[in-house]
């Protein structure tokens, strides 16, 4: 088979959806269809399949490994699991970054809930053409047109419908095809393997004429041989129809929907060909761009195996069997086990042991793998989320992942001796695969401190830990991440000098600091003119400025988005030396910083609330109670959402009071928003707090 045929025949798709969709019901019957009708290596796996897919069913386990490989219709389609939950916003961000396309899975009753609004968002900003799929068409309450009214007006995309379902609810026996003009009818006895293609029924006739023009009316614009046609009312191929539509997802004009019920085993191969049909192919992609490390210019990969190989590993596990297993997408090139990889952003090599390929049920050694592949490879020691390996003669960054820093922290201690060296590995590990959760010792007072994007978050990383790592540890009670900042100019002196006979220390600097707007770090420029400080000095006066940062003037938090100017200063021939700068710059800073106006910042947090109407008063209330602003409100068939944003420190143990408030028939997600200043009256609360607790220490 070609190269240019295999990379046509690949798919690298991610399923994005709300909690409580049916992803799993979904994948899990993707993997048994494609399973069961085709042979994945030489082994034909008709039994094993089976067997597999009932202790799945037992145990109703996702499909836990980051991507898994299928086949269907001699295509080879990729699948990245992407979490549904908004506390892995960062997860999704990274699944989306690698994939050529996304099924979007709605459920026919609450339709596009608050969190898929997110999602669909994150992809819009990658550009993932996507196709939607409407499931659960047989609960009660299902409602197809109702849930692509809500993706037209919530998510503002073009959706289509491309089926029409043959009865709702209890009733919903099959799709009809809107291309094909067809009835598909599934066989219950057979688990929806065998199902019957068969004409309209009556009924449905003119309904289905209808939908069919306005089909085709979206896509004339697409293609003028179409359009004469439709014009002159001549019969269309499905063919035409097919390749119009592709152009038009790619494209992202539209979203073709289709629907199904994943448990009772209806539509779910309708969906694998729609895959197939509309969803972009390496080949369709735009070539990746990176950055030369050295030179700092735009580079470009085609997804071409003749071009320097180039892949992005964007996801970490540990497996039990193999050790540390790195998820990379490759995008350029070929990589045979064995080779040397080369990664630019720690300017390290390493070595790949092993190149496995996930399938539904096992793994499978590859001896090599080229562009357009995602695969899990082995030998990985220094590459974390989001690097890129290369080739070491052709090096490139391709886009950097920037994590957002976390907001929440709590300390963590071993419950036994025996526990200690277990806990240290089992957060090392841990932290290795997740980016956004960090483990520090605070060297005051030694203990070991966890830090994570929410309560939920590090109450499943400690989770995990018990499971997989049989750590038992006590978790100390949750503390928001503050940071400092400054809101005005200053300038300050720092003078260090120490002359008394002997050898000396001497170092002076003047600087300005002032605010450098949000979330835009720290920032140091060097204005001195003539010499007034020795080059060679000018970096410790910045790394003491740097580390003069980390614990903020008012109350010791690190302080953020701040810009120093380093304006003059003065040394001695004998005595100056790079301490003497490096605490003279960092003696100017906290100067500077108090002089500055500073302020402490607190993580502000979005919330959305799913609930019945009747328990809106009492919720609101609550969230008002919490220093919460009410940012929107939106009223479905079934429930209200409410929209807020609360700082973090008032929303510990939300989740129980929000039972309480509701009969537990509210739901809510929470994510970081951004860093606000506290009020001023509270800052003082804060500031008086913490000398309470310095003068109980001092005696």
């Amino acid at each position: 088979m070609s190269m240019d045929r295999q990379l046509e025949q690949t798919r690298n798709i991610g399923i994005m959806a709300h909690i409580d969709a049916g992803k799993t019901t979904t994948t899990e019957r993707i993997l048994f269809y494609s399973g069961k009708t085709h042979r994945i290596g030489e082994v034909d796996e008709g039994s094993a399949t089976m067997d597999w897919m009932e202790q799945e069913k037992e145990r109703g386990i996702t499909i836990t490994s980051a991507a898994t490989t299928i086949f269907w219709k001699d295509t080879r389609i990729n699948i990245i699991d992407t979490p549904g939950h908004v506390d892995f916003t960062m997860e999704v961000e990274r699944s989306l970054r690698v994939l050529d396309g996304a099924v979007a899975l709605f459920c026919s009753v609450g339709g596009v809930e608050p969190q898929s609004e997110t999602v669909w968002r994150q992809a819009d900003k990658y550009r993932v053409p996507r196709i939607a799929y409407i499931n659960k068409m047989d609960r009660i309450g299902a409602d197809f047109f109702g849930a692509i009214e809500m993706m037209k007006k919530r998510l503002g995309s073009n959706a289509v419908p491309l089926q029409l379902p043959v009865g709702q609810g209890d009733l919903f026996t099959g799709v009809i095809d809107l291309v094909t003009m067809t009835v598909r009818s599934y066989r219950d006895e057979s688990s929806g393997i065998d199902y019957v293609d068969g004409p309209i029924p009556y009924s449905l006739y003119d309904q289905m004429l209808e939908l069919r023009e306005k089909l085709l009316e979206n896509l004339a614009d697409y293609d003028d041989g179409l359009l004469d046609k439709f014009v002159h009312n001549q019969p269309i191929e499905p063919d035409e129809i097919k390749a119009a539509l592709r152009k038009a997802v790619l494209d992202l004009k539209i979203t073709p929907v289709l629907c199904g019920s994943s448990f009772k085993n209806k539509g779910v191969q309708a969906l694998l060909d729609a895959v197939l049909d509309y969803l972009p192919s390496p080949m369709d992609m735009p070539p990746i761009k990176g950055v030369d490390p050295v030179r700092g210019s735009e580079i470009i990969r085609k997804p071409d195996h003749a071009e320097p190989f180039s892949g992005l590993v964007f996801k970490i596990m540990s497996d039990p069997y193999v050790g540390r297993l790195s998820y990379a997408r490759i995008y350029s090139g070929t990589l045979k086990s064995g080779d040397t990889i080369y990664n630019p952003a720690n300017q390290r090599r390493e070595r790949i042991s092993r190149i496995l390929a996930m399938h539904a049920n096992k793994r499978a050694d590859l001896k090599t793998t080229q562009a357009g592949d995602i695969v899990a490879l082995v030998g990985l020691k220094q590459t974390s989320t989001g690097h890129t390996i290369c080739d070491e003669n052709h090096p490139i960054i391709l886009e950097q992942m920037t994590f957002p820093s976390p907001v929440i922290y709590v300390a963590i201690e071993p419950k036994t001796k025996a526990d200690q060296d277990k806990l240290s590995e089992a957060l090392n590990r841990l932290a290795d695969e997740d980016p956004t959760f960090q483990v520090k010792t605070d060297t005051e007072t030694g203990q070991t401190i966890i830090s994570g994007m929410g309560e939920l978050h590090l109450d499943i990383l400690v989770d995990r830990m018990k499971r997989e790592f049989n750590v038992s540890a006590n978790v100390g009670k949750p503390q928001v991440a503050y940071r400092e900042t400054i809101t005005a100019e200053a300038v300050a002196e720092g003078k260090f000098i120490r002359q008394s006979g002997g050898r000396g220390q001497y170092g002076h600097v003047k600087i300005r600091v002032a605010p450098n707007g949000k979330g835009k770090g720290f920032e140091f420029l060097d204005l001195t003119k003539g010499g007034s400080i020795p080059v060679e000095y000018i970096p410790s006066v910045q790394q003491g400025i740097k580390e003069a940062l980390e614990n903020g003037v008012i109350a010791g938090y690190p302080m953020v988005d701040v810009k120093v100017e380093l304006l003059d200063g003065s040394y001695h021939e004998v005595d100056s030396s790079e301490l003497a700068f490096k605490i003279a710059g960092s003696m100017a800073l906290q100067v500077g910083a108090r002089k500055a106006k500073p302020t402490i910042l607190e993580p502000i947090m979005d919330i959305e609330v799913v609930m019945p109407e009747e328990y809106m008063g009492d919720v609101i209330g609550d969230l008002n109670s919490r220093r919460g602003k009410i940012a929107g409100m939106v009223h479905r068939p079934d429930a209200i959402v409410v929209a807020a944003q609360a700082p973090l420190s008032e929303m510990f143990g939300y989740a129980t009071t929000l039972r309480s408030l509701s009969q537990g028939r509210a739901v809510y997600s929470m994510q970081f928003a951004h860093y606000a200043p506290i009020p001023e009256a509270m800052q003082e609360k804060m500031i008086q707090q913490l000398r309470g607790v310095l003068v109980n220490q001092r005696r």
